[in-house]
């Protein structure tokens, strides 16, 4: 999807507009003398000044954290490995760090090739001069773009593209014209779907597990005994017998295209 260079230009206008604004509204008693600041939005080459970089970059950092969890494999990992935790009924092994950790560093592995596309295709180009900034933003949407519409493919969850425009009367005749308002939140969705259904297939064999367990302290008269405490161990165990962190990163990342 082609940006629009008169919306970015508005868009810095309004950020300049309103950090000089913060300045001017500054007490005027404190004795503090404010520099002459010259910022000029963007050059014939189409280059952001370096105060403007440094604004947008302090931006997008603030923002990154909803970007890696909308845009990127985090949100389906990270649920799976919550399924993970609360079927076997270990609630503080591993600790929340622990999974959080994991769960970006196996998002890094699995998301390297979109990294590297955007790094030699948008970044290297544009530091050299030989793109403007709009082409550079363009190239690193069309990168994840490319990733989510293919994940929302393979695992057939075009409904929910379709079902968000819809509802926001929309239309989109063919799926990859769908612009970055309907895109994310529909690929936030097919991943939670995805992730949702890995954790059925999680909590099967452990639910037995529990039902065993249960039955047979229910028949031994053992009624004041939770069945969790005892459940507990046999699952762990089982999980380790199976190999079942190999099997559940595994299969975590061959469930993105390409991993």
């Amino acid at each position: 999807m082609r940006l629009r260079l008169s919306s970015k230009i508005i868009l810095l206008t309004l950020m300049v507009l309103a950090f000089s604004t913060s300045i001017s509204s500054a007490p005027a008693d404190l004795g503090l003398t404010l520099p002459n600041i010259d910022i000029k939005v963007g050059s014939s080459e189409q280059n952001l000044t370096p105060a403007i970089t440094i604004f947008l970059i302090i931006t997008v950092l603030s923002l990154a954290p909803s970007f890696l969890m909308l845009m990127t494999s985090f949100t389906r990992i990270a649920v799976v490995l919550s399924f993970v935790k609360q079927a076997i009924g270990a609630r503080q092994a591993p600790p929340n760090q622990v999974v959080v950790a994991l769960a970006l560093f196996l998002t890094i592995l699995i998301m390297f090739p979109v990294f590297s596309n955007v790094y030699n295709k948008a970044i290297v180009p544009y530091n050299s001069g030989t793109i403007g900034y709009e082409k550079a933003v363009e190239r690193t949407w069309n990168e994840f773009k490319t990733f989510m519409l293919r994940e929302i493919v393979n695992h057939k969850n075009q409904d929910n593209i379709y079902m968000l425009a819809q509802s926001t009367n929309i239309e989109i005749k063919d799926i990859n014209d769908t612009p970055f308002q309907v895109l994310i939140p529909a690929f936030a969705l097919s991943e939670l779907e995805i992730s949702f259904k890995m954790g059925i297939l999680i909590y099967l064999p452990f639910i037995i597990v529990d039902m065993v367990v249960a039955s047979i302290l229910l028949s031994m008269g053992m009624m004041m005994i939770p069945p969790v405490m005892i459940s507990m161990p046999f699952k762990i165990l089982l999980f380790v017998l199976i190999n079942g962190w190999d099997l559940l990163i595994g299969s975590l990342v061959r469930s993105f295209s390409g991993g």
